[in-house]
C-alpha cells in the first residue's frame, strides 16, 4: 500500500483504539459487566460467540436497528466497517455495496440462508427495496468465504435474518411522517399458539422524493420529483415437533415502485420501474444427540418491469430465481471439535422481455450444485478452522479452501491468521444475453490472505484486520467486442478495524477502513472505490430520552460516465464527504414512544455516484405503540 493511503483520521482511529489503552481503573468499571451475548452464524453456518468467529465479522442486531431508525437496509449498512454504498438518488433507486472493495456481484446476499443476487446481465442485488421493520438482525461476513457459502462470496457475506415468533405475545405499531411528503405506517406482530410460534408484518412507505439527477451536470433529465412507494409483507410459522425438533416456514414479499430519470433522454421524458422480491422457505431442523441436521427448501424471485417513453426508450421485464435445496450437518466430535458436511442444490433461470430495437428477449436456465465439508476445534494453544467446497455451476467446476487459525496472546488479546481462495461463477444474463452475451466466460477467481488481532474485555470488542485480496479472470465489458469478458485483474490491501462496547451507560461503535483498490492492469484506482472510510457512533440515554448519533466519512473516488452528446467516457473525481445523523426517542408512557431523527443534519451536498444527488437535510418523527399483553 502507498503511503498516502495511511492517512488516518485522528477522531477515527483514537475512539477505535480506546479500549485497548484506557488505564486499568476505568476499564475496570466495566469487568464486572457480561461479556456481549451476541452470537453469530454466518462466519461458520454454526452459531458461536461473535469473539470467536475467525472472520472479521459485525452483527447488527434489533436493538442497533431501532436506535438508527433507519428506514431501508441500504442505509443501515453504510455506517458499517468496509462497507461502502453508492445509489443513484434518493430511497429505492438503485443502490450497490462494496464489501472491502468487491462489487455487488461478488459479494454474496443471503436472506435466511437464501441467495438473492440476481442472475440477469446487472449482476446487481435489490438491497434497495429492503426495509427493515421485518428484519431481527443483520450479519456481516467480510472476505473470501466462497469455502463455505459458493459463487459469489468474494468479498464476504451478508446475511439477514428475518423476525419469528415468540413465546410472549407482542405487537407493535409504529408511524412516520417526514419531508417530501413522506409517510410510513407498519405493524408487526408476534405470538405462540400451542407448540407453534407466530410472527406475522405489514409495512408501507411512500415519499415524493427529490430529483435523483443533477440538471448541473446533466441537463437532458428530468427535473421532476423521483417518488417512491414501499410495501412489504412477512410471516413466519415455526411448529415444535418434539424437543430439539422443529419445522417451519418463511414467507416474504416486498414491492418497490420507483420514478428514476436518465440522464441520456429529454427534459419531458418520463421513467419508472416496479420490482417484486419474494422469498418462501421450508425447513426443519432436528437434533439427535451430537448430530444436528437442517434441511430447506426455498424459492427466491426478483421481477422488475421498467418504463422509458423517450425516444429510445423502451419497456422491459425482467425476472430471475431459484430454487435451492441445502442439507447441513454438524456433528461434535468430542469437546472441542465440530464437524460440518453437506450438500447444496440450486435451480437457477432468467427471463426477460423488451421492446426495445437494441435488444432481444432471453429465457435460459442451468443447475448448480455443490458438496461441502468443515472442521473447527482446539490445535495446540489456539483455535483452527478448516473449510473445503466443490462447486458445479453448470459447466463450471472451482473447488475453493479457507484455512484460519487463531492464538490467545493474553486473556484480552488474540492474533488470527488465514488463507482463502474464491470464486464467482458468471451470470446468466452476462453468458447468454443476446448480443452482447459471451457463454465462453470463466469464472472470476480470488486468493486471499488476513492478519488480524482482537481485543476483548468485558463489553468491549475491537479487530483490526490486515488483508491482500487477489482477483483474477475479473469480469467486465469489453468495448472493443460490446461483449462481457474475463479481462480484469485487481487487488486490494489495507487495514480494516472495528469496535463495538460501552463506557457506563454509553454504547459506542467506530469502524475504519485504509484500503487501495487497484486495477492491476491500468495501475487506476477502481471506480467509485474510497480508500478511506470512517464512521462513528453513540448511543446514550439519559432523563428517558435515547440519543444516537452517526458520522461516516468517505474519502475521494474516481468515477466516469458517458458524455451526453458523443457517448465518450469521461473520468472524474467524486469529492469526499462527511455525514452526520442525528436520532432520539422518549418513552410518553410504558407502550408508546415517540422518536424523530435528523438525517444530514449539516445539509451536506454530496454525490456516491456522478451526476445523481443525495438526500439534503431532512426532519422525521415517529410513534411506536406497544400493546402490554
Amino acid at each position: 500500500m502507498k503511503t498516502r493511503n495511511l492517512r488516518t483520521p485522528v477522531a477515527a482511529l483514537t475512539l477505535a483504539l480506546l479500549p485497548a489503552f484506557l488505564p486499568l481503573p476505568v476499564l475496570a468499571q466495566d469487568a464486572s459487566t457480561p461479556p456481549l451475548a451476541e452470537t453469530v452464524v454466518t462466519a461458520t453456518r454454526n452459531p458461536l460467540p461473535l469473539s470467536a468467529a475467525m472472520h472479521h465479522t459485525t452483527v447488527i442486531s434489533r436493538e442497533d436497528i431501532e436506535r438508527s431508525q433507519a428506514s431501508d437496509l441500504i442505509t443501515l449498512l453504510q455506517r458499517e466497517a468496509g462497507l461502502q454504498r453508492t445509489q443513484n438518488g434518493g430511497v429505492g433507486t438503485v443502490s450497490s455495496v462494496f464489501l472491502r472493495g468487491a462489487p455487488s456481484l461478488q459479494t454474496l446476499v443471503l436472506v435466511d440462508g437464501v441467495p438473492l443476487n440476481k442472475q440477469d446481465a446487472s449482476g446487481a442485488v435489490s438491497l434497495e427495496h429492503l426495509m427493515l421493520d421485518n428484519i431481527e438482525r443483520v450479519e456481516i461476513v467480510r472476505g473470501n468465504v466462497s469455502a463455505i457459502y459458493g459463487s459469489g462470496a468474494i468479498g464476504g457475506v451478508i446475511q439477514i435474518f428475518t423476525r419469528s415468533g415468540a413465546r410472549e405475545p407482542a405487537a407493535q405499531l409504529s408511524a412516520e411522517v417526514g419531508p417530501r411528503a413522506t409517510r410510513k405506517l407498519a405493524a408487526q406482530v408476534s405470538t405462540q399458539v400451542g407448540d407453534t410460534a407466530i410472527s406475522a408484518g405489514a409495512s408501507r412507505f411512500r415519499t415524493d422524493g427529490f430529483s435523483s439527477v443533477d440538471p448541473a451536470q446533466f441537463a437532458g433529465a428530468n427535473p421532476d420529483a423521483d417518488g417512491y412507494a414501499n410495501t412489504s409483507l412477512n410471516l413466519s410459522l415455526t411448529h415444535q415437533l418434539a424437543p430439539r425438533h422443529q419445522a417451519g416456514v418463511r414467507l416474504s414479499r416486498s414491492v418497490g415502485d420507483t420514478d428514476y430519470d436518465n440522464a441520456y433522454g429529454a427534459a419531458t421524458d418520463l421513467q419508472t420501474s416496479s420490482t417484486r422480491i419474494s422469498h418462501a422457505t421450508l425447513f426443519s431442523d432436528s437434533t439427535w444427540g451430537d448430530w444436528r441436521s437442517r434441511v430447506s427448501l426455498s424459492e427466491q424471485s426478483d421481477r422488475s418491469r421498467t418504463s422509458d417513453n423517450g425516444a429510445f426508450g423502451s419497456d422491459d421485464g425482467f425476472r430471475t430465481s431459484a430454487m435451492v435445496f441445502s442439507w447441513v450437518n454438524t456433528i461434535a466430535l468430542g469437546d472441542n471439535w465440530l464437524a460440518t458436511a453437506g450438500v447444496e442444490r440450486q435451480w437457477q433461470r432468467v427471463a426477460t422481455q423488451t421492446t426495445s430495437a437494441f435488444g432481444a428477449p432471453y429465457d435460459v436456465k442451468r443447475n448448480a450444485k455443490a458438496l461441502f465439508a468443515g472442521v473447527e476445534g482446539a490445535l495446540g494453544p489456539g483455535r483452527v478452522q478448516l473449510n473445503l467446497r466443490l462447486d458445479d455451476v453448470g459447466d463450471l467446476s472451482e473447488t475453493t479452501g479457507y484455512l484460519g487459525y487463531s492464538l490467545p496472546i493474553t486473556s484480552q488479546f488474540k492474533l488470527l491468521a488465514s488463507t482463502s481462495t474464491a470464486f464467482n461463477a458468471p451470470p446468466l444474463g452476462y453468458l447468454f444475453a443476446p448480443g452482447f452475451g459471451n457463454p465462453n466466460l470463466q469464472p472470476e477467481t480470488a486468493r486471499s490472505q488476513e492478519l488480524g488481532l482482537q481485543f476483548e474485555r468485558g463489553t468491549h470488542l475491537l479487530r483490526a484486520t490486515w488483508f491482500d485480496t487477489r482477483v483474477t479472470n475479473q469480469l467486465d465489458f469489453d468495448n472493443a467486442t460490446f461483449t462481457f469478458a474475463n479481462l480484469g485483474r485487481t487487488s486490494n490491501r489495507g487495514l480494516e478495524m472495528s469496535y463495538k462496547g460501552s463506557l457506563g451507560e454509553t454504547l459506542l461503535r467506530a469502524g475504519l477502513t485504509l484500503q487501495d483498490p487497484t486495477n492491476e492492469i491500468t495501475g487506476l484506482a477502481l471506480t467509485r472505490r474510497a480508500k478511506t472510510l470512517w464512521s462513528l457512533g453513540a448511543s446514550h440515554t439519559v432523563a428517558g430520552v435515547t440519543l444516537d448519533a452517526d458520522l461516516r466519512h468517505t474519502g475521494s473516488r474516481r468515477d466516469r460516465y458517458a458524455d451526453p452528446a458523443t457517448f465518450a467516457a469521461v473520468q472524474t473525481n467524486l469529492p469526499s464527504f462527511t455525514v452526520l445523523d442525528l436520532a432520539a426517542s422518549y418513552a410518553l408512557r410504558k407502550d408508546v414512544k415517540l422518536r424523530a431523527r435528523i438525517d444530514n443534519v449539516t445539509d451536506k451536498s454530496y454525490q456516491t455516484v456522478y451526476g445523481y444527488n443525495q438526500q439534503p437535510r431532512s426532519l422525521y418523527l415517529g410513534l411506536d405503540w406497544r400493546p402490554q399483553f
